[in-house]
């Protein structure tokens, strides 16, 4: 099969992925969460007028000559309302929150008052001041989080000021993930001679969770297709399966061949991208297969290159398709290959908050390290010409 370029191949990735089936869940349980539908305030916030300051609700009329002294008739405290309406020349002593009592217009904050037994002296204050009108927050029906929203604090708590103790969102999309290789073994292993860690599930995982999917480990296969197939078949039940290794053209890669027997149909399995061209890509019935190269730095970055949108497809993110984010070059960067280049690198900010890149000093796709260090990958288009420092280049984000 010839390459695909990298945005072939992540549309093929994409072709009839609809966001996935509304779950109701409880309001504490829905951090990170991508809500379902639009939601609506049950409620007006604040309900009444609310006083903004500590000090005496009065009238206006009564404070337009000063200082004035009023009669103190009773106190208004947030959970216990004065019942009351003022009448000429009363005032009633007011907490922060509290409903404003009929008749009242001002809020006097108490720095600007003097107590005298039954009475306060009002010596300064502004008509109409220090009230926060009801409904000034939201008012009832108003719709105020959109579908597609990721639900973070901010979010839960407008949905708790709204009053709704259960959300709609997105069923979580299930990721199963399978490493291949004899040579493989779990971190944490006494290794052998001629094993090494199996260190790409572990961030591939993570991703899968930071972009709201739930990961399912599914171990490490033989390079044996009936050790693949079998494993395999253990994640039949995810909306996508992951593979790690055995992508490539390699008498040992089988991962392609060994599915096939069992319903595989492939799409492709080379991409014309730089870490990561042994990307393969298929469908196992309803589930959609995603083959990584054993690479473990090609892994991820193939990772979030292909599979967080794929994520954020099936939870039908707010706001997903945006343009890809620029920054400046801080340094130069050589001229590139047939092949699209991700290039790890590290920011840093300029006091207008213009992002800087520069390029890690190994490109090498080995270098684990390196790429813990970077921050983002700057995506080098094919055979884009040299960029000199200064340059504006599109970037691609690593979060965690």
């Amino acid at each position: 099969m010839a390459l695909l370029s990298v945005d072939d191949a992540l549309a093929l990735m994409l072709k009839g992925l609809v966001p996935l089936e509304a779950e109701r869940i409880r309001l504490a349980d829905a951090q990170g969460r991508v809500l379902a539908e639009d939601l609506a305030a049950t409620l007006t916030q604040p309900p009444f007028d609310a006083s903004a300051m500590d000090g005496y609700a009065v009238r206006s009329a009564d404070v337009t000559s000063l200082p004035a002294t009023l009669d103190v008739v009773g106190q208004s405290a947030a959970g216990a309302r004065f019942t009351g309406t003022l009448e000429p020349g009363q005032a009633v002593r007011i907490f922060t929150g509290a409903p404003v009592p009929g008749g009242a217009d001002t809020i006097v904050i108490q720095e600007d008052t003097e107590e005298r037994g039954t009475s306060v002296i009002v010596k300064a204050g502004t008509p109409g001041k220090h009230i926060r009108p009801r409904g000034q927050d939201f008012k009832q029906g108003e719709v105020l989080l959109r579908q597609g929203t990721t639900l973070g604090p901010r979010a839960l708590m407008l949905a708790a000021s709204m009053n709704h103790a259960e959300l709609p969102v997105r069923r979580k999309p299930q990721v199963a993930i399978l490493a291949t290789g004899d040579e493989v073994m779990p971190p944490g292993s006494d290794l052998g001679p001629d094993q090494i860690v199996s260190s790409a599930g572990s961030g591939i995982a993570a991703v899968v969770a930071a972009h709201g999917g739930d990961a399912v480990a599914l171990g490490i296969a033989r390079d044996d297709p009936e050790s693949i197939a079998t494993l395999a078949g253990t994640g039949a039940g995810a909306d996508i399966l992951v593979t790690i290794g055995g992508a490539s053209v390699g008498e040992r890669d089988l991962v392609a061949s060994a599915l096939a027997r069992v319903g595989l149909k492939l799409d492709f399995a080379k991409v014309a991208m730089r870490p990561g061209k042994p990307v393969l890509f298929g469908r196992l019935g309803t589930q959609r297969v995603v083959g990584l190269p054993g690479n473990p730095v090609s892994a991820l970055v193939c990772t979030y290159v292909f599979l967080a949108p794929m994520l954020r497809a099936m939870l039908g993110v707010h706001g997903d398709g945006h343009p890809v984010p620029e920054a400046v070059l801080g340094a130069d960067l050589p001229a590139n290959g047939e092949r699209q280049h991700y290039l790890r690198a590290v920011s840093t900010w300029r006091e207008d908050g213009t992002r800087v890149v520069r390029p890690l000093p190994s490109q090498d796709s080995s270098l684990v390290a390196a790429l813990a260090k970077a921050d983002c990958l700057i995506v080098q288009a094919p055979n884009a010409p040299a960029a000199p420092q200064g340059a504006r280049v599109k970037i691609l984000p690593l979060s965690d």
